[in-house]
């Protein structure tokens, strides 16, 4: 006899397998348009992957969505990196820091979302609300 924790994890095993399932259905249809896999699996989206988050490829994907991760992502590197190599020397206060690091992000957040626009347009790709698995076999 099972107790509550043990169908926990069983519903959970199960979720997660058709999550990912749903996942390399849709990984599979952005290979068959070719799409280079360096677009429609992005690092920061394979990090996300392997931390266990359900996160859209991102032709699939809303388009704030996009903005929203790909500009966070695009902030915190770039700000690092301007950090260590410019920022520090020139003494800059850390709200400027900030504020031209998000700014430089959703700039980048905007333009890379649109990029993924025009391909999801371009390609005729559903949103991710509208992708089911059995579906996507039949694509």
């Amino acid at each position: 006899m099972m107790n509550t924790s043990d169908k926990d994890t069983q519903a959970s095993g199960e979720i997660r397998g058709r999550l990912e399932a749903r996942r390399q259905a849709a990984l599979d249809m952005l290979e068959k348009t070719g799409i280079m896999h360096s677009n429609y699996a992005p690092p920061y989206l394979r990090l996300c992957w392997r931390l266990g988050l359900d996160v859209s490829p991102p032709h699939f994907a809303p388009f704030w969505k996009n903005t929203l991760y790909s500009g966070l992502f695009y902030a915190l590197g770039w700000g690092i990196l301007m950090y260590f190599f410019i920022w520090h020397k020139l003494n800059m206060l850390p709200g400027t820091m900030l504020g031209a690091a998000l700014s430089a992000g959703f700039f980048f957040g905007l333009a890379l979302a649109s990029y993924y626009a025009y391909g999801k347009r371009k390609h005729g790709l559903p949103s991710w609300q509208d992708f089911m698995t059995d579906d996507a076999g039949k694509a």
